[in-house]
């Protein structure tokens, strides 16, 4: 190659090295712009979701007082247009949180036997039916909740528990009552079944993420499989279940439609174990249709607005306790 062939080359090279340099940081700009623009619409969408609510439903704040119908019991938009939303806030506290307590220990002894006793195959399969159980839609699982399982309910466990109380412990009875198999307690357990696949997957993830150099030191001092498990990996993964179980509550608050078709959907306080409830969900999904005077409507979009507000206060707890407890040797950071 000569030596003019030579310098065209060296000048090619040297023209074709700033021109890569502009292509990538063109595109290091472009795909900042992109993300920065997706992430802001996420924000403004949930903005704009608590605004339209709080919008609708200023008239009846105007009506009512934010505390005034936060804290009403009484629920009635076909004579005295009264609304209070205390019954359905406590409904869904209590559905939620039982819920919760019942399916905690199954979802995390699920995790720990797909994580740390069964074989690949076995896991395989115990990871697909939790996944099955949550792409169920939430509707099929009431269907099933009214067709089966709050008639065995009702007939295999209301009735003999009613049935002793009325003999033996007449006090419980308006604690119980009725057992009819559509109430507080049929919801609270279609509810649990329906949050055990999310605190499920969450747990194992973070069994999984504790290093193998925490088990073997475990078991080099002698101990035996479940204590790895109960001294050394569950404490270490404490904050990712802590976290997934929050995460859990979250979505059985805003659970609707299995809810509402087991539930009752009873307006008023108080409740009894087996007898109807409400929820704000529930409440919200049955009388929408219904709502034709301007201050129900508004009412409706103020429960709205306050489960708004109650779901992102369980979401930022579960973000406090996943940094705070933080994977680094299970300790508080």
């Amino acid at each position: 190659m000569s030596e003019s062939e030579n310098y065209s080359a060296f000048g090619k090279e040297a023209l074709r090295e700033p021109m890569s340099i502009i292509y990538r940081w063109l595109g290091d700009k472009i795909f900042t712009v992109i993300v920065v623009i997706l992430g802001s619409a996420i924000i403004l969408l949930a903005v704009g979701m608590a605004w339209v609510l709080y919008g609708e439903g200023s008239l009846a704040l105007r009506e009512f007082g934010f505390f005034e119908f936060l804290k009403g019991r009484t629920w009635d938009p076909a004579v005295q247009l009264k609304f209070g939303t205390w019954p359905f806030l406590f409904g869904t506290l209590v559905t939620s949180s039982i819920a919760l307590l019942i399916s905690l220990f199954p979802a995390v002894a699920v995790a720990v036997v797909s994580a740390e006793y069964a074989p690949k195959w076995l896991s395989n399969i115990i990871d697909n039916l939790v996944q099955l159980i949550a792409a169920v839609p939430s509707v099929v699982i009431g269907i099933w909740g009214i067709f089966v399982l709050a008639p065995w309910l009702r007939d295999v466990v209301y009735m003999p528990i009613y049935l002793w109380a009325e003999t033996n412990a007449p006090g419980m009875m308006p604690i119980l009552g009725n057992p009819i198999g559509y109430g507080m307690a049929t919801a609270t357990i279609v509810l649990s079944i329906m949050i055990i696949p999310y605190t499920t997957a969450l747990t194992k993830d973070a069994i999984e993420s504790v290093p193998r150099e925490q088990r073997e030191a475990a078991g080099a001092l002698g101990a035996t499989r479940w204590e790895v498990i109960r001294m050394s990996v569950l404490p270490y993964a404490r904050g990712g279940i802590l976290a997934g179980a929050i995460l859990s509550l979250g979505r059985a608050i805003g659970e609707t439609m299995a809810v509402a078709m087991l539930i009752g959907n009873k307006n008023t306080l108080p409740f009894s174990i087996f007898g109807a409830g409400a929820t704000m969900p529930s409440v919200i999904v049955n009388e929408f249709r219904e709502a034709v005077e301007s201050l129900h409507l508004s009412s409706l979009m103020l429960i709205g607005f306050y489960l708004f507000i109650l779901a992102l206060i369980v979401n930022l707890v579960a973000a406090y306790i996943t940094r705070k407890y933080s994977i680094t040797g299970g300790k508080v950071v």
